[in-house]
């Protein structure tokens, strides 16, 4: 079974999880589904991709009726887009850490995700952005978190694992580190859209109705849309050199509290690279810190030499099920196999292998 073939038919002990096919862009949906169907049953590509890409825009409760046609097109163009920077760099036989940064940086430019210009607000109105990024050849690492004024934080993770002797750096210090590596700062306000701010004000008024009960735990809701999600985005590669990294960035939680960090920037739990795997999660981030679950997926592949899918499937819809805990990963092996299991409605997820056809989609089929 081609790489592609495993990640779309994966064995899932809780759901069947079927990728969808968008055409690139704004296309047709109605085109969209059928090649949703056709890719059911068409037999796989006569040679597995070496190389490729993969990434995520986030999980929770995403269903069709919650989006119209025209933000689905705009979601879906959207990842392809990034998945087509990604893809442009490992083409020309760029690292895999480019890759990761140039797909990241599309997602953090888009209102549409949590990270950077469109992540949410915490509960005293600010923005507070977290990243990592890690090199799965070295197992180099970089992190940051209690970000308010660096545009686009992947970039900033990377600056700390190459150029400092350190793997994360918090709040003022990291942004005093950003400055003195000319990476580019924004005045708070760059980060702000009217849909995260209201959302924030929901999150409020649900405090106040239900209180002890933080809404800080709780997934953004559009309050358009009705649409739950845990926002992140993050992108895994392997490049032509069969080198693998990851990497990760995230605006947290609507109405988080004291200075909370996720899972997103802790190495081992919502990012990991080795020499077996690269993952990136996106959910409920106390309960991929509690399991780390990035790390375990590849330590599972490295002790137990268990196959990609196997491993990913085990942690997302056997241990975090059991847990409570609900999100979900992509994930990429040294072979091009490719795994995005999650056990929530949907997920923002694409892949593309070296054949340079991006496959995207949302909602679980």
């Amino acid at each position: 079974m081609s790489a592609l073939s495993a990640a779309l038919r994966p064995r899932i002990i809780v759901r069947v999880l079927m990728l969808s096919l968008p055409l690139v862009g704004c296309a047709s949906l109605q085109a969209s589904a059928r090649d949703e169907a056709a890719l059911a049953t068409e037999a796989p590509p006569a040679r597995k991709p070496q190389w490729g890409i993969v990434i995520h825009g986030g999980a929770g409760v995403i269903r069709r009726d919650m989006l119209s046609p025209e933000k689905e097109a705009a979601y879906r163009a959207k990842l392809t887009e990034s998945l087509q920077a990604g893809h442009a760099v490992l083409a020309r036989g760029g690292s895999s850490l480019d890759a990761v940064g140039a797909a990241l940086r599309i997602l953090e430019d888009s209102p549409l995700f949590n990270a950077g210009k469109g992540a949410v607000f915490n509960h005293d109105g600010q923005n507070e952005l977290d990243a990592a990024i890690m090199d799965g050849r070295t197992l180099r690492a970089g992190a940051v978190a209690g970000l308010h004024h660096v545009k686009n934080p992947i970039d900033l993770a990377r600056k700390v694992m190459e150029n400092s002797a350190h793997v994360m750096m918090v709040g003022d210090g990291a942004e005093a580190f950003a400055r003195e590596q000319g990476i580019e700062l924004v005045p708070a306000e760059y980060f702000r859209t009217e849909e995260r701010w209201e959302q924030l004000q929901k999150a409020l008024e649900k405090e106040k109705a239900s209180p002890g009960k933080p809404s800080s735990l709780q997934p953004s809701r559009d309050p358009a849309t009705g649409e739950e999600k845990f926002g992140t985005v993050g992108a895994v590669a392997l490049d032509q050199a069969g080198n693998l990294a990851a990497g990760t960035s995230t605006g947290g939680m609507t109405n988080k509290r004291y200075g909370r960090v996720g899972d997103s920037p802790i190495i081992g739990a919502g990012t990991y690279a080795n020499a077996h795997c690269a993952v990136s999660g996106t959910g409920h981030g106390e309960f991929f810190i509690r399991y780390t679950v990035a790390r375990d997926i590849c330590a599972r592949m490295e002790y137990q030499q268990l196959p990609l899918q196997e491993s990913a499937n085990a942690m997302v819809m056997d241990v975090l099920v059991k847990a409570g805990g609900e999100g979900g990963v992509i994930a990429m092996d040294a072979q091009g196999n490719v795994a995005m299991p999650f056990n929530s409605p949907g997920m923002y997820r694409g892949y593309m292998g070296e054949d340079g056809t991006p496959h995207v989609a949302i909602f679980q089929e």
